[in-house]
């Protein structure tokens, strides 16, 4: 069981889907640091579009 957080209205919850909206909730934790950081090209390019 892990704790997410609904990306629209903010609320914590252990469910996948928001109980007071119905949106997508996700984990609020930032993923773990890594010295290779396999995917930090893929992210730093994500960061540019937003």
């Amino acid at each position: 069981m892990k704790l997410n957080k609904c990306t629209n209205c903010n609320v914590y919850t252990f469910k996948q889907l928001c109980p007071k909206c119905g949106n997508n909730a996700k984990n609020p934790n930032p993923p773990k640091y890594s010295p290779e950081d396999v995917y930090g090209k893929y992210r730093r390019l994500g960061k540019q579009f937003k």
